[in-house]
């Protein structure tokens, strides 16, 4: 099985102005062929190598400080699953569900999460480094002084999202929405949102700075930016 996707380092597109926008690069995933998960639970700092886990039920387990390399979870149910510290790469994730899933502190390095259905993530102080999200439905994701680094989101809807603190350097959003977004005391850098479906932001407008945003986007987002500078506008 092996997936691939366009946008190598370098490229990117032209933004309003000119301004030249660096294109995230997307996951490289050539995944080996996969042995099924032979069940049980997970297990603290387990080592999970070329394995297939469909359908597992993996509510309320510890499998904080584990590694999974080359794996596909498919369909696996997330609820209040503790994976603190774990690391996630060269894998994929499709229509998993969950609510309050804890990756604090993990690491996902080339990864394809698909047609999610979550709520509650904590993914506070990650760190994402080519992640592509796609489809799907994440409400209150916690990205809380994470490190984003060429991740795109693409065809999701993400509600409340918290990105408080974060540095997203070459992030895209893209036919996406994003509902109540938070950029307090974020970093942005390459930050393309012009393909954000819709776009709502309930902090943080000072911070982007290192964004690129459409003009229908900056009309949208005019009476926020006025009551927050204080302007009063008046016909």
């Amino acid at each position: 099985m092996a997936r691939s996707a366009a946008g190598g380092a370098g490229a990117g597109r032209t933004g309003a102005g000119g301004t030249r926008v660096k294109a995230a690069r997307r996951p490289e995933i050539r995944l080996p062929a996969l042995e099924p998960f032979p069940g049980g639970g997970l297990e603290p700092d387990g080592d999970y190598d070329g394995l297939e886990f469909r359908e597992a039920d993996f509510a309320g387990q510890d499998g904080s400080g584990s590694r999974f390399l080359d794996c596909a979870l498919m369909e696996c149910a997330l609820d209040e699953v503790r994976l603190r510290h774990a690391s996630v790469l060269d894998s994929t994730l499709t229509s998993v569900r969950g609510v309050g899933t804890d990756l604090a502190e993990a690491t996902l390095r080339d990864v394809e999460l698909i047609d999610a259905r979550l709520g509650g993530t904590q993914m506070h102080a990650a760190v994402l480094e080519r992640v592509l999200i796609r489809g799907g439905k994440i409400d209150y994701l916690n990205l809380r002084m994470a490190r984003l680094r060429d991740v795109v989101f693409q065809g999701c809807v993400l509600v409340e999202p918290d990105f408080g603190g974060a540095r997203l350097e070459r992030v895209e959003f893209v036919a996406c929405a994003l509902k109540g977004a938070d950029f307090h005391a974020a970093t942005l850098k390459d930050v393309d949102l012009r393909g954000a479906a819709s776009l709502e932001i309930s902090r943080g407008l000072d911070r982007l700075a290192g964004a690129v945003i459409s003009t229908t986007q900056l009309l949208d987002l005019a009476p926020v930016l006025a009551m927050q500078w204080g302007i009063r506008v008046e016909d």
